[in-house]
């Protein structure tokens, strides 16, 4: 007993050091699928057939796929077939920001459809052309809206990072297998990546129903309780 607390108070600095890395994966994922996801949910509403289609198979091709195949499939494969020199952390957060990408296009998708046409109209009599009024009118709505499911796919996100110590990314994950492998205490320092992994969420989803209930839009969110 004496010896698990010990080499979990020894071990609990480097493993808090993986969470920056874990950080760094989930910032740059989510940021990544919510630039694709708003093309793409933009496409899908608003877009020619072909492009529905496009959107179409990428959203089936990365919901259907596991993200460990996905990591594999890309890091040493792709990647390297098309001469992208990506570090293991690079890697991760592109695969998992063209993942969530996929979930977040039927988010936006969704909020869009969401707001009554009559705005997109008005917006056309006032002399907007249609880009001018998606930017200006409909997404700023469809951001606001879309918050509550937002905060889902961060925590979705956030769980699959720890796949990234199949390829050597620095993260929590990774650092807790090091130190279990050296020490031989892998239960309590799991619990303790566990117990890590549990307070990002809850304070990551914490702060975005803060944001959610500070810009929600009367009629169209409901104050977190």
């Amino acid at each position: 007993m004496f010896e698990s607390l010990t080499v979990i108070k020894d071990a609990l600095p480097y493993l808090l050091k993986g969470s920056f890395a874990t950080g760094g994966i989930v910032l740059g994922a989510m940021l990544i699928g919510l630039t694709l996801g708003v093309l793409m949910a933009c496409g899908m509403v608003y877009g020619r057939r072909w492009v529905r289609w496009v959107v179409g198979f990428y959203i089936w091709f990365f919901q259907g796929v596991p993200v460990l195949v996905l990591l594999f499939l890309f890091y040493f494969g792709l990647f390297n077939y098309l001469g992208f020199n990506f570090t293991a952390f690079t890697s991760v957060t592109i695969v998992l920001g063209m993942t969530t990408a996929a979930y977040q296009a039927n988010i936006f998708r969704g909020a869009i459809l969401s707001l009554p046409i009559g705005q997109f109209k008005a917006a056309n009599a006032l002399g907007m052309s249609n880009v001018q009024a998606i930017i200006h009118i409909v997404l700023p709505q469809v951001l606001r809206i879309s918050i509550p499911a937002w905060s889902n796919e961060f925590s979705i996100i956030l769980k699959d990072s720890a796949l990234a110590f199949v390829i050597g990314a620095p993260e929590i994950m990774a650092r807790t297998q090091f130190v279990a492998s050296r020490t031989y205490q892998h239960l309590p320092l799991y619990i303790t990546a566990g117990l890590i992994y549990f307070v990002l969420t809850w304070s990551g989803v914490k702060g975005l129903r803060a944001l959610e209930n500070k810009v929600r839009i009367p009629g169209y969110s409901h104050q977190g309780k």
